[in-house]
């Protein structure tokens, strides 16, 4: 098995990254959420592409191909895809006193639990730690919420995001960071 490499993502992933985000949603849920859940939790998930024109989005790469992306933000806004329009909000967030954004985080389903998602979320973790954050928060799926406890995120509150009468169970964690 190749190694993995991250980079900061391009306007031109965005066509590969919606088709391995589309799947990461569909496959990986699969045992977590009903397939009602699924099909509801596409209103709410999907890449903001605030974060890809922020410079703050991580692919992760094996042979050329993307097997993993996430990121993190300074923004206020703490879930959602571009088509999630009311979970938005673009305010800057302060690094003195809030915590930066961890953001859109999926795995090819047939890379996952090899290390992808760890990868990209310490990088995504060592980029607000240099931009002067000391906490990162995320909203966590159920099938994240393993990755994010071994990775020391600590449950802050369990919520439920209702579309079309669906209800879809998400996780609010949070983590201290440090250089």
């Amino acid at each position: 098995m190749q190694a993995v490499s991250t980079r900061w993502a391009a306007m031109a992933d965005l066509p590969a990254l919606g088709s391995l985000i589309a799947l990461s949603i569909e496959t990986l849920q699969a045992g977590f959420l009903t397939p009602e859940q699924i099909a509801a939790s596409r209103a709410i998930m999907g890449l903001d592409t605030q974060l890809v024109v922020d410079g703050t989005y991580l692919v992760a790469e094996r042979d050329g191909e993307i097997v993993g992306c996430g990121g993190w933000s300074r923004r206020a806004t703490l879930y959602g895809g571009d088509h999630s329009t009311s979970l938005r909000d673009p305010q800057l967030l302060d690094p003195a006193r809030d915590a930066a954004k961890i953001r859109a985080m999926y795995t090819h389903p047939r890379c996952a639990r090899q290390g992808i998602g760890r990868v990209i979320l310490s990088g995504c973790e060592q980029a607000a730690c240099a931009a002067g954050f000391s906490a990162v928060e995320l909203m966590a799926t159920l099938s994240g919420q393993p990755l994010y406890v071994a990775s020391g995120y600590q449950p802050v509150e369990t919520v439920e995001a209702i579309v079309n009468e669906v209800a879809v169970p998400l996780v609010r964690m949070r983590k201290h960071v440090t250089a």
